[in-house]
């Protein structure tokens, strides 16, 4: 009789609830899908596009992809380019709400799951792959469109995997995370949404994410769901005007220097205009580096020539003298997410492409003694790291 009683009471509590609901406006919510760091290789997926987007759009909040507890102490996912290199900057100045929706287990739970801690990089990071350096060598992501996730046969492959549990069940603990994380991060929408009835919540987040976050909050009657394409696509000019220094910083700095350039997989026409912006509105050290590896990668100078300018470079460059753009979250590493050696000021990268450039014409001695000289100026951790990831510079890349 008791449980029939709370049985009766629960469902008097969700007919009021839908009653309620039913008499609120519904808050909009908009789902957009992102390859987090996609928007620095891809012309029609590049920062401006989301810049652009969150102008029109003026959401009254926008849920970012992090659990809150980090949030909070202004700590993210390294690889996150959209959240720390667009959106911040934007809510700061538009003074819009930030509300953090991710889930992920504790440090103890994912050390006994994975046997390992998901969200710290190893002391010298892998080439590729998980917990390396990221980039993309598919071909296919320098033509990403910025609604790209609004196709279903982008998200096709991760809800098939979601569907389908490992053969083994001892295995399948990456399956049922993702639902467990996906279901979370749609109770933490809800209740943002929840806030501000009547009101406009953008969502952006890993597109693989996308179609379960979706299928859930489709349930809620206190929801519209809006297609992130339903409102119109950013035009160029608007793109343009929407594009900062520090954008096309990013974007240098990831296809210039970072692991992106050993792919080959670069636009060299859109890197051009980039580069020719970036020099306009920033000239000095770092805008001139970025040019001479560009044109080393193009193929438009000699690793001879090359040599020399990054020598001139670096003598001629003040210590204090940094990049408009590093993506490093822990300065006391000497690499970035995407670049072994992104948290080096210009004038030690000046040496260290120095270096590159002598290892690839043979000249290993000379290549050797300014690694040397460059790992002396810095701290014992960055001076190991460099070591480590030395080997890399002995790597040509591939062609663009």
């Amino acid at each position: 009789m008791r449980f029939v009683a709370v049985c009766l009471l629960l469902l008097s509590g969700l007919v009021s609830q839908v009653a309620h609901a039913e008499q609120a406006p519904r808050t909009r919510v908009i789902i957009l899908g992102v390859d987090h760091g996609a928007q620095l290789v891809s012309q029609s997926d590049q920062p401006g596009f989301l810049a652009a987007y969150l102008q029109q759009t003026r959401p009254d909040a926008i849920c970012i992809e992090r659990p809150p507890e980090q949030a909070a102490r202004g700590s993210y996912y390294e690889y996150t380019y959209e959240v720390q290199g667009i959106i911040l900057p934007y809510a700061e100045t538009s003074h819009t709400a930030l509300c953090p929706i991710d889930w992920m287990p504790s440090v103890e739970d994912q050390i006994l799951g994975f046997g390992l801690d998901l969200d710290t990089p190893l002391e010298v990071r892998r080439a590729s792959g998980f917990q390396g350096f990221l980039s993309f060598p598919d071909p296919s992501a320098l033509k990403r469109d910025f609604f790209a996730a609004e196709d279903a046969t982008e998200t096709s492959k991760v809800t098939a995997w979601a569907a389908k549990p490992s053969p083994r069940a001892d295995q399948d603990l990456p399956r049922r995370l993702y639902l467990y994380r996906t279901f979370m991060q749609a109770q933490r929408i809800r209740a943002a949404a929840a806030a501000r009835p009547g009101k406009t919540v953008l969502v952006v987040i890993g597109y693989f994410h996308k179609p379960d976050l979706e299928a859930i909050l489709s349930l809620d009657p206190t929801i519209e769901l809006v297609r992130a394409s339903e409102n119109p696509r950013p035009t160029v000019a608007e793109v343009n005007a929407a594009t900062t220094l520090t954008h096309l910083a990013a974007i240098a700095a990831f296809n210039i220097l970072g692991v992106q350039a050993e792919t080959g997989n670069i636009n060299v026409a859109w890197l051009g205009s980039v580069l020719d912006r970036l020099e306009a509105g920033a000239p000095g050290p770092a805008s001139s580096l970025l040019r001479t590896r560009f044109e080393l990668l193009a193929g438009r100078i000699t690793l001879a020539e090359a040599t020399q300018r990054y020598r001139k470079l670096a003598a001629q460059t003040p210590a204090e003298v940094r990049f408009g753009w590093t993506g490093v979250e822990d300065g006391s590493r000497v690499d970035s997410f995407f670049d072994p050696y992104g948290n080096l000021p210009v004038r030690e990268r000046a040496l260290v492409e120095q270096a590159r450039c002598l290892f690839l014409q043979g000249r290993l001695k000379e290549g050797h003694a300014i690694i040397a000289t460059v790992g002396r100026s810095l701290s014992p951790r960055k001076a190991l790291q460099l070591k480590g990831y030395s080997e890399r510079l002995r790597q040509a890349p591939l062609s663009p």
